[in-house]
């Protein structure tokens, strides 16, 4: 890899020569790692915290469902409850806490699309991604397992905060909005956490799991109205699995095949595109 030359201090007009070197890329399969306790531990932290971020935002939609319900509030319903606001800053929220408690052990992952992308790009072997999504998956079918025995008078009611194609909209609109969505989360997940970025950039404090909270957040600002924001297979899932209503079953290739396809075109885009533009610049600057 290149040396890049980059300005430093106030007036950017001292220069230093920082020698800087992508990581070597992931092994497809690595038989070692099945015997390293870290791997178990990353897939633990992994399944903890899909379980929490189920937990807290299935039964933040449940009770915005339940206050804004006239039938069980009163004819003031329609104006209680967290709002859309709110039940897109749960999930933002809890993207950000987690990814912050877990992306030292784990990489904070909490999203088979994100693993999936990861894997793409060869930031983690094949062992390790499909530890990472069992763990996921069971993570996200216990925590709305949790939300159901919690809040059992609401939770089959409420739809159990499955997600599912709005009425209105065409299975193509909602394979389209996964796949964008998705896109602009694991396009942040790369920019956030490009080793590249943070030595160029190293004067910029950045903590990656803010942008990351914030492109779950925003995303779920436009897509919950279509298919009530998946981009996250887990999350479809494990919903899915335990409100086990024909309608969630129906749509849920939606949310495994867009999620999985903005992902990899995030992956393509950030590592072809935009790193081997960087590279190419890396050279020039070297050579000249």
């Amino acid at each position: 890899m290149a040396k890049d030359i980059e300005a430093s201090g106030p007036e950017a007009g001292e220069f230093s020569a920082k020698d800087y070197s992508d990581p070597p890329p992931a092994p497809l399969i690595d038989a070692e790692e099945l015997t390293k306790w870290s791997l178990y531990r990353a897939a633990i932290a992994e399944f903890v915290a899909t379980l929490l971020f189920l937990y807290i935002t299935v039964a933040t939609v449940i009770g915005y469902k339940h206050q804004t319900d006239a039938s069980a509030s009163g004819p003031d319903a329609a104006c209680g409850g967290v709002g859309v606001l709110g039940i897109a800053w749960a999930f933002g929220g809890m993207i950000f806490i987690l990814v912050y408690c877990t992306a030292g052990i784990s990489g904070g992952h909490i999203n088979p699309a994100v693993t999936f992308g990861l894997f793409l790009a060869r930031k983690v072997s094949l062992v390790r991604a499909l530890l990472y999504i069992v763990a996921q998956c069971l993570g996200a079918i216990c925590g709305v397992g949790l939300v159901k025995g919690f809040q059992s008078a609401y939770f089959v009611r409420y739809g159990g905060g499955a997600n599912e194609l709005s009425d209105g909209y065409s299975k193509g609109t909602g394979l389209a909005a996964e796949i964008i969505g998705t896109f602009v989360l694991v396009y942040t997940v790369f920019s956030a956490t490009d080793p590249k970025r943070n030595a160029r950039d190293s004067h910029v404090p950045v903590l990656a799991p803010l942008p990351i909270g914030f492109a779950v957040f925003m995303v779920h600002l436009a897509t919950i109205p279509i298919t009530g924001t998946g981009i996250n297979p887990a999350r479809s899932l494990g919903a899915a699995v335990i409100y086990n209503n024909d309608k969630a079953w129906d749509d849920q290739w939606i949310f495994w095949v867009g999620p999985l396809i903005g992902a990899a075109i995030a992956a393509a885009y950030h590592q072809y595109v935009l790193r081997a533009s960087a590279a190419k610049l890396g050279s020039y600057r070297s050579n000249a």
